[in-house]
Parts: structure tokens; sequence; C-alpha cells
């Protein structure tokens, strides 16, 4: 149903109400006790408040009744009653522009088979009439006539209603229903909405009709959005290609050049094909010329558009990565239960979200904020698991790599059937909030709201982290235990606390990581599974335990495995990725920022 026909609904059942109609203000306000004609407390204040209520709902409803448009109800009445398909598709197109919400009601009711016929007596023409909505006890519906809004009434003037089997739809074709859908296009080409006209002009554009033209042109004259200005542009350059004038398709050719339109590609090729063999070289010569121009921008747009979408996951790893890259150039542990705890940051962003869901509402501005919680608290209980983690397992098997390794290997298999079992096999829906939602195009170039938080959200985390480590008395001990382990215990540096705290804050840049990824991916119990790898490549090629390395091997593995995998695929573009990065090594062992750690202890 179209939203003003709605308002104008809803002001028909609220005006109707006896409990909740405007008349209601004059009702006393009866408060306990003896008498019934005293006024409550505060009455005053609530009957001025439903005054102004009601004020504004008969304002609006008088709005409404300023848009009648009395000839186009009559001439739509005219084309449902018309037995002449001709005739209707004729009325039904001088209906283009119409702002009455009643016409675009029925016309979409009409298309759509829920426009009905109230038959006339004696056999005369009947009432097309729309359903009210309305349904009283019995399950019989009121109704509305289409020619003046008013109820239908039988010959003692007495409102019907209706059953669901007692309805006569009107008659449609196939015809007829695409001149109504072209009709509705075009009415949402001057839509409120800057995306309903952004969407009507790009789906009419590709259709080529050159009865849509002026519609265009009108439209582009008092256009102030420039995204739609551009594709007002490239639907009038798109239907004139259709035109029999060269002149005029030649002009199109080049605005198409001139917008770099990628969606004219296709219809730029067919139109190449259909001249070949002709005799309108000039043309045939510019749109090749044009298809080429077009393709290349295209090339150039994808492979930035695919560096982008690296760069976001470039940005979730070194999140990922960076916590990894401390407690193993700290502590040597290969913690092979990493990813279960960007998985465990994850569902926490999941649970925040239901919880904010429970609180707020699926909308609002309550809901809208879970994000920001979700963050602090993916860190929270990730750096928790963390810190049971080390204190319950991994500080007895210090210098021991393969026990740590199968130890936590064997707790990451636990905490996947943990979370199967909690919240099942399948994946879980987790929403972005509204200010994460959508995009933004540049040049071709679509930008995701979330892949941009993300992105800025890894810088946050890389500087908080650099401070951490260079200035702050944490930093300076971890980094004095990472140089030596013996040294740094002499000289009165508590190692235990220092490996329990790491390995804490390294887990908990693993779980907003993991809040990250419910923003960009599927959130399931192996999610976890699909980063670690990558994780531990990137802190190896990097260098182990360098910020500077991690860095620069989370930009190169993510922006290389975007890029590559279009043309490779994705299961051979990250073997590509693999062997190079094994390669490298085998040329630079330390990795691209080599670091002193506990390896080089005499």
């Amino acid at each position: 149903m179209h939203n003003d026909a709605k308002v104008g609904t809803y002001i028909f059942s609220f005006i109707g109400c006896q409990s909740c109609g405007p008349l209601r203000f004059l009702q006393p306000f009866p408060t306990p006790g003896p008498s019934r004609l005293r006024y409550a407390p505060g009455s005053l204040a609530r009957t001025l408040f439903r005054f102004l209520r009601a004020a504004a709902f008969l304002a609006a409803f008088a709005g409404i009744l300023a848009r009648a448009d009395a000839p186009a109800r009559a001439r739509l009445v005219r084309a449902i009653l018309s037995e002449d398909v001709t005739e209707q598709v004729t009325l039904v197109r001088e209906l283009t522009g119409t702002d009455d919400p009643l016409v675009v009601q029925g016309l979409a009711a009409w298309r759509s088979g829920s426009l009905f016929l109230y038959p006339g007596p004696d056999g005369a023409a009947g009432q097309p009439f729309l359903s009210d909505g309305s349904v009283d006890p019995a399950g019989k519906a009121g109704a509305t006539r289409i020619a003046d809004g008013e109820p239908v009434r039988d010959a003692t003037g007495t409102a019907v209603r209706f059953s669901a089997g007692e309805l006569t739809a009107a008659d449609t074709s196939s015809k007829l229903r695409k001149a109504i859908k072209v009709v509705l296009d075009l009415r949402a080409v001057e839509d409120p909405e800057a995306r309903v006209r952004r969407d009507a002009v790009v789906k009419l554009g590709q259709e080529q009709e050159s009865e849509y033209l002026p519609h265009f042109e009108q439209r582009l004259s008092v256009e102030t959005v420039p995204g739609i200005r551009r594709v007002l542009m490239e639907a009038i350059a798109l239907t004139q290609l259709s035109e029999a004038d060269p002149k005029v398709r030649l002009g199109a050719v080049r605005r198409l050049v001139e917008i770099r339109s990628i969606s004219s590609l296709e219809p730029l090729r067919q139109l190449s094909r259909k001249l070949q063999g002709g005799n309108e070289g000039d043309l045939l010569r510019a749109i090749q010329a044009a298809v080429k121009e077009i393709e290349e921008y295209q090339a150039r747009a994808n492979l930035y558009g695919t560096a982008f979408r690296g760069l976001s996951l470039a940005a979730v790893l070194l999140v990922a990565a960076l916590g990894l890259a401390i407690t193993f150039g700290l502590m040597g542990v290969i913690n092979m239960a990493h990813g279960e705890i960007i998985m465990i940051g994850a569902y926490t962003a999941y649970g925040v979200q239901n919880i904010f869901r429970d609180a707020f509402g699926a909308t609002g501005t309550g809901f809208e904020t879970y994000f920001l919680v979700a963050l602090p608290a993916s860190f929270a209980t990730a750096g928790l698991v963390g810190l049971l983690l080390e204190q319950g397992i991994i500080r007895f098997l210090y210098r021991r790599p393969l026990e740590s390794m199968l130890a936590t290997w064997g707790v990451s298999l636990v905490l996947q059937q943990v979370f199967r079992h909690v919240f099942g096999a399948a994946n879980v829906q987790v929403n972005s909030p509204h200010w994460l939602s959508g995009s933004f195009e540049v040049s071709d170039v679509l930008l995701a709201y979330n892949r941009l938080f993300v992105i800025g959200f890894a810088v946050f985390i890389v500087v908080l982290t650099w401070l951490l480590m260079t200035r702050t008395s944490l930093g300076l001990q971890i980094r004095a235990v990472m140089q030596n382990r013996a040294m740094a215990s002499a000289v009165g540096v508590r190692t235990e606390r220092v490996n329990m705290m790491t390995f804490a804050f390294g887990s908990g840049l693993a779980g907003m990581a993991g809040a990250c990824l419910s923003q960009i991916g599927n959130v399931g119990p192996g999610l976890g599974q699909n980063y670690v790898v990558d994780c531990f490549m990137i802190v190896v090629l990097g260098g182990v335990g360098s910020l500077p390395g991690t860095v620069s091997a989370s930009l190169g593995v993510g922006v290389t495995d975007q890029i590559l995998q279009p043309w490779l695929g994705a299961v051979m573009g990250k073997i590509t990725v693999l062997a190079a990065i094994i390669l490298f090594l085998q040329w630079r062992p330390a990795g691209i920022f080599a670091s002193r750690g506990r390896g080089l202890e005499g």
C-alpha cells in the first residue's frame, strides 16, 4: 500500500475510534472517589495534548484531501469499467504524474488483482473499490470507492462489507499490467526519497523507451543530488541510443563515455553488432572506441574495489594477528586456539546484539549503539578466556612448544564443540547498526561503511598498541622480557605477571577482531579456523614480535589475496600467497622486520 494511502487509512480509523478519536478530549478524566465529575490532576494538560494531537491528524487528513485529483479518479474509473484494452491502456497512460494517493493505490491494486467491482442495480456499471483494511468480527472487510474515497453503499445507503468469497476482481491483461507498471515507475522518478528515485531511473533507463525521455529531462532540470543527476544523464543517453537519428545516437555515445557509464556496455555492444556491415561507419567507430574506453575504466574500478576489500580484510587480519605476534614473540607459544578466541569475540557481539534487541527493540537509537558496547565486551570476554587459558594450561608448558601446541589445539576443538552445542552448528545472524549499513560510491568503486569502520578501527588499535609498548611501564617490561627473560627477571620484572597480562591483552585484540568480522562475514563455530592460518603466516612473514612487520605483512597478505582470488579462485589464490611466503622466508628467514627475542639468547 502506498504511504499516503496508508496515512489516509490510519486517519480514518483514528477518527472513527471511540476510545482514541480526536473528540475524546471532550470527555472528563474520572478519578477514584465518590464523584466522577472531578478532574484528575494534570487533566488540563492531557486535554490540551489530545486536542493538539487531534488537530495534527485533522491537518494531515486535510492535506491528503487537498491532493485529491477528481479528473484522475474519474479517468481511472473509466479505464476499469472499459471493455476495450486499447482504451484502458490509453486512459492509464494519461494518469502518469498524478499525485492522488487513492489513484496510485488503485493502480497498484489493479495490477496485483486486489481491485474489485461492486455491481450496480439492474446490470448497470459497477463501482470499483478497494478494501479499506478493516475487518469486523464476522470476517468481513469494509470497502472504499475509487471514484470519491467514500464507503461503498447499497441501495438503502448502508455501508457494504464483503467477505473474501463475495469479491469480484477487476479484469486485467498483460498489456494493461505493463502500462500500469510504467505509470507507477515513472511516478517513482518523482519520489521524495533519493534512493527510490535513483532505482527507478536506473531501471527505466535500461528499457530505452523513447516515451520516458520527457520525464527524465524534466526531472534532470530540478534534481539536485549529484548521484541521481548522473544516472538521469545516463538514462537519457541510453534512451537516445534507440533513436533513428545517427547524430542523436553519436551524441549519446559521447555522453556515455564522458560519464564512464559501465551499465551502458551491453547496450553499446548490441548496437555495435547491429551496425556491422551498415553505412554508419562514424557511429560504429565511435561505439567501438567507447566500449574500449569504458572497459578499461571498469577494469580499473574493479581493481580499486578489490584492493579496498583487501584493505578491509588486511585490517581484520592485522587486529587478529597483533595479539598473536606479541604472545608468540614474548613466550614462544604456538597458540592453536587463537582462532577460537576470535570466534568468542564474534559470538560476544552476537550476544550483545540480542541483549540490546530485547531491551530496545530491533530499531531505534538504543539498538543502534549495540556495536559500540560489543567491541569492549568482546575484548573483555576474549581477554578473560585468554587469561584462564594461560593460567590453566600454558604457564605449565613454557619452553615446551610441541606440548603447548597440542594442548591449545585440544582447547580449540573443545571450544568449537561447546559453541556448537550452545548456539547450534548453523551460522548466527549479526545485523549491522544503521550507521554501519550501506555504502557510498566513488568513481564506481563501492565503499561500504562497515569496511571503512574496520579499517579505521584497525588504525586505532595499531596506534593504541604502539603507545602501550613504547609509552607504558607494561610495554617496557614486555620488551625487556622479549629481549632477555633471565636478565629482566634478575632486575625485578615479574615475568609470570607479564606473561599473564600480555596473553590476556593479545586475546582481547583477537576478540575485537572477531567483533569486526561479525560485521563483514558469517559468524559460526568454524569462524576462527578460516583466519588462524593467515594470522600465523602474517606473524612469521612480518617478523616475530615486530609491530611494523605485522602491519606490513597484514597489508601484503590481505590485499594480495583479494586481488588474486578473482583471477585464480579462492583456493588457488591462497595457495599462491602461501607459496610466495615460503619462498620469501627461504631468502629472509627472520621475516620482513627481524627482532630480537628469546630465540637469540645464549
